[in-house]
C-alpha cells in the first residue's frame, strides 16, 4: 500500500453534536434556495401570455434569480466568514419572504425580473453559508458524505420545483409558483435558529468590500451581456456590458493581488484541485439548469404537456440524482475526484445527445425520460466531487471562498448556460419563424411579423385572433421554429460538456496525486486551534 493510500485510510472524521438534525437544517435552507431557482421555468409560458413577453424577457425572468445569486455569493461568502455564517443564513431566509411576495404579485414583467434578482440576493446570503458550515463542522469522509447528501437532496428538490409549480398552475395564477418556498423558508428559519451552531472556525480578518463590489459588477454584467447578445438592435448594449465585465475582471484581479486580505485568494484559486473543479462544476450544474429551462418550454410548447405533466416528466432526473449522489462519495474515496467527474460527464453528454437526436414533435415519453435520466445521473455523479474538491483545497477559516465558488458552479453555471441556451433559442426561433413567414407568401405587416418571431407564446397569442385553419398553420410553424432553435441550444451543451471533460482529463490530478496535493495544502494552511471552543460543538465520529 502506498503512502497516499495509508494517509487516506488513517484519515479520521469529525461531526457536530446532533449531526443529523444540523445537516437537516442546512439542507432545508439550501432547499429554499434551490426551489427558488427552479420554480419559474414551468410558469414561463403562462408568464409570457400574461405579459405578452418576448423570449428575451422570459430569459431574463428565468435567469434573474441566478443573476442575483451568482453575482453576490463571493462577497456574501466572505462576509459570512467574518461576521457570522449563521447570521447571514438567517438574514437570507428573512429576505426571501418579501422577495417572493413581490414576484407573485408583480404588476409588470420588469418588476417580476427585479423581484427575482432580489430573491437571488437573499439566496446568495443563505445558500453559500450551508456548504461553508458543512465544511467547518465536518471533516474527513464524514464531510464527503455530508456534501454528497447536500448536493443530492438539494439537486433533487431543485428538480422537483417544476412539478410543484405545475400543480399550483393547474389551480391558481402564474404568481402562485413564487409562493411555493414561503412555508419551507419559515421552517428552515426556525431550524437554523435552534440547531445551527454560531461562530465555528470563522475569520477575524477584514472583508475586502471593494473586491466584493467588483465581483458583483463583473458577474452581473457578464450574465446580462450574454442574455441580450441575440436580441436585435441591442449591439451597443451588449458590447457595453461585455466591456464592463472585462474591465471589472481586470480591476478585480488587480484588487485581489494588492488587497491585504483579498476576497478571493488567487494563490489558492490557482491550485489545480480548486480551479479545475470550479470550471468543471460550472458546466455540470449549468447543464442541469439549461436542460430544465429549454426542456420545460419544449414539453409545453411542442408536445402540448400540461404544467403538471411537464413537472412530472423530469422526475427521472430527480430520482437519479438522489440515488447516485451518495454513491459518488464512495467512488471519490475509491477512485478519486477526477475519475468521478469524468464518469459524470459521460452521462451528461448522453443526455444532451438524447435531446438533440430524439426530442422531436409527437415523441413518446420514454425519450423525454431517458434524456432527463442521463442528465440526472451525470449531475449526481459529478456534483459531489466538484464541491468536495473546492472545500478540500482551502483553509477552513476561508471556506466562504470555496462555498462561494461552489455556489457559482450552480448559479453562474446555470445563469450562463440558461443565458446561452436562451440566446441561441431566441436567435434560432426568430430565424426559422422569419423564414417561415417569408416562405408562406402571405402579406404580413411588420407588427404581426414581430409578434410571430418574438417567441412561441407571442405567436400562439397572435394565432388566437385568427380562424382555426390559420391558427393551426401558425402554431405548426411556431413549433417547427422552436425545434430548430432548441437544436442550437443542445449543440452548445454538447460542445460545453466535451470541452469540460477535456479540461478535467488533462488538468485535474489523478487520485494519488490529488491526495498528495490536498495533504500539502492542509499542512500549509494549518492554523493554531483557538484557545476557547464552545463545548459540545465537535464530537469524533468513527
Amino acid at each position: 500500500m502506498d503512502t497516499a493510500d495509508t494517509g487516506a485510510t488513517a484519515e479520521t472524521s469529525s461531526a457536530p453534536a446532533r449531526q443529523g438534525l444540523v445537516l437537516g437544517a442546512l439542507i432545508a435552507v439550501a432547499a429554499v434556495a434551490n426551489l427558488g431557482l427552479a420554480v419559474a421555468n414551468v410558469a414561463l409560458p403562462s408568464i409570457g401570455k400574461h405579459f405578452d413577453a418576448s423570449q428575451t424577457e422570459l430569459n431574463l425572468v428565468a435567469v434573474g434569480y441566478s443573476l442575483g445569486l451568482a453575482a453576490s455569493v463571493l462577497y456574501f461568502g466572505a462576509v459570512g466568514d467574518r461576521y457570522g455564517r449563521k447570521l447571514l443564513l438567517i438574514l437570507g431566509m428573512i429576505l426571501t419572504v418579501p422577495a417572493d411576495c413581490l414576484a407573485a404579485w408583480a404588476p409588470s414583467i420588469d418588476v417580476l425580473f427585479a423581484a427575482r434578482v432580489i430573491g437571488g440576493l437573499a439566496a446568495g446570503m443563505a445558500y453559500p453559508t450551508t456548504l461553508a458550515l458543512i465544511t467547518a463542522l465536518w471533516s474527513g469522509p464524514a464531510r464527503t458524505k455530508s456534501i454528497a447528501l447536500w448536493a443530492a437532496i438539494g439537486g433533487g428538490i431543485s428538480a422537483l420545483g417544476p412539478l410543484c409549480s405545475g400543480i399550483l398552475l393547474e389551480h391558481y395564477w402564474w404568481g402562485s409558483v413564487f409562493l411555493l418556498t414561503l412555508p419551507l423558508a419559515v421552517i428552515a428559519l426556525v431550524l437554523a435558529l435552534v440547531l445551527v451552531p454560531s461562530h465555528v472556525n470563522e475569520s477575524t480578518e477584514s472583508v475586502d468590500h471593494p473586491g466584493g463590489v467588483l465581483s458583483i459588477v463583473l458577474v452581473g454584467a457578464l450574465i446580462l451581456g450574454i442574455n441580450f447578445a441575440a436580441v436585435p438592435n441591442k449591439t451597443t448594449l451588449v458590447v457595453s456590458l461585455f466591456i464592463v465585465a472585462g474591465m471589472g475582471l481586470v480591476a478585480f484581479y488587480i484588487r485581489q493581488r494588492r488587497a491585504a486580505n483579498p476576497l478571493y485568494d488567487l494563490d489558492i484559486a490557482a491550485r489545480p484541485t480548486f480551479w479545475v473543479a470550479g470550471c468543471a462544476g460550472l458546466i455540470v450544474f449549468g447543464s442541469l439548469m439549461g436542460s430544465m429551462y429549454i426542456g420545460q418550454q419544449f414539453l409545453q410548447n411542442v408536445l402540448g404537456y400540461s404544467t403538471v405533466d411537464a413537472g412530472l416528466a423530469i422526475l427521472p432526473a430527480v430520482f437519479c440524482m438522489i440515488l447516485v449522489a451518495p454513491r459518488s462519495a464512495k467512488l471519490i474515496e475509491a477512485k478519486g475526484a477526477r475519475f468521478t467527474l469524468l464518469f459524470g460527464y459521460v452521462f451528461v453528454l448522453l443526455g444532451f445527445l438524447t435531446m438533440l437526436l430524439l426530442w422531436k414533435e409527437n415523441i413518446a415519453y420514454w425519450k423525454v425520460g431517458l434524456g432527463y435520466a442521463f442528465v440526472g445521473i451525470g449531475v449526481g455523479l459529478a456534483g459531489t466531487p466538484a464541491s468536495h474538491s473546492l472545500t478540500g483545497s482551502v483553509p477552513v477559516r476561508r471556506v466562504g471562498m470555496a462555498s462561494g465558488t461552489a455556489d457559482l458552479q450552480r448559479d453562474l453555471g446555470g445563469a450562463i448556460m440558461q443565458s446561452i441556451f436562451g440566446a441561441l433559442l431566441t436567435a434560432g426561433y426568430a430565424a426559422a419563424a422569419g423564414a417561415a413567414v417569408a416562405a408562406s407568401g402571405n402579406n404580413v405587416n411588420n407588427q404581426v411579423q414581430t409578434e410571430l418571431t418574438k417567441s412561441f407564446s407571442s405567436a400562439a397569442d397572435t394565432a388566437s385572433r385568427y380562424p382555426t385553419s390559420v391558427q393551426d398553420q401558425i402554431i405548426a410553424a411556431a413549433k417547427t421554429a422552436f425545434l430548430q432553435g432548441d437544436q442550437w441550444a443542445y449543440l452548445a451543451g454538447i460542445v460545453a460538456v466535451v470541452l469540460g471533460a477535456a479540461l478535467v482529463f488533462l488538468m485535474f490530478p489523478k487520485r494519488d496525486e490529488e491526495r498528495r496535493l490536498l495533504a500539502v495544502y492542509q499542512a500549509k494552511d494549518a492554523v493554531p486551534v483557538p484557545e476557547k471552543q464552545p463545548a459540545g460543538e465537535l464530537d469524533p465520529v468513527s
